[in-house]
């Protein structure tokens, strides 16, 4: 069964007044890589950051069509605020699209990062504006026939990063960060701490009015 969100309200709530590069920073002082590839990014905007513990698929090539029965899974029976990831190794096709983006709605899904393509998009923009979408490409190519889901919540690499089921995934204009499910409390606490020194240090250079000074002082770029 796809797992359920096991992190406090608070504590999402917290992450979403984060940026996804406080975040990413945070988990690299933690000894881990946490930021997707570039190539993964916002198609459709939704509202705000995507915050969420990550469902996961894997889709490989096929020869037949056959139905995406573990991405299904992954929407129909994932608790609300989850975040479905599915790795299709960066292929050239959509994996999710108009009516996945209903079906995820209808269950509270929180959003979709996908290491392949996205179709549909001006319609979930329009129907489902506050539905977020991260992948590679916007492209109407359809998986039946190319692709077919192979696993549900095992471990999948998307964006160059292994997502496991139950790491927090947190997305912005800037990209998509994965956090390891163990150092979610470590990293909330370094990425706050971050944020905090880099407002000091911003409030220094526009009153010192040299961008040196708070480098000196904070030695943070």
């Amino acid at each position: 069964m796809p797992s359920s969100p096991s992190f406090p309200v608070e504590t999402l709530h917290a992450f979403r007044g984060l940026s996804t590069a406080s975040v990413a920073d945070a988990v690299e002082m933690h000894g881990a890589r946490g930021f997707l590839s570039g190539a993964v990014r916002q198609q459709a905007p939704g509202t705000g950051s995507l915050v969420g513990p990550a469902v996961t698929v894997r889709e490989v090539p096929a020869d037949a069509p056959e139905p995406p029965t573990h991405a299904l899974a992954a929407i129909d029976e994932s608790a609300p605020g989850s975040v479905v990831c599915i790795d299709a190794a960066g292929a050239d096709i959509a994996v999710w699209g108009g009516l996945m983006t209903a079906g995820a709605v209808a269950r509270g899904i929180a959003g979709a990062v996908l290491d392949a393509g996205v179709r549909d998009v001006t319609e979930i923009s329009r129907d489902y504006p506050d539905f977020p979408v991260y992948a590679r490409s916007a492209v109407p190519a359809t998986t039946v026939g190319r692709y077919r889901t192979v696993s549900l919540n095992e471990p999948v690499v998307v964006g160059g990063v292994t997502i496991r089921p139950g790491d927090l995934v947190v997305a912005d204009r800037d990209g998509v960060v994965r956090v390891p499910e163990e150092l979610v409390a470590d990293v909330l606490r370094s990425a706050t701490e971050i944020e905090e020194r880099e407002r000091e240090q911003t409030r220094l250079i526009l009153a010192s009015g040299s961008l040196r000074d708070g480098l000196a002082k904070y030695n943070r770029i």
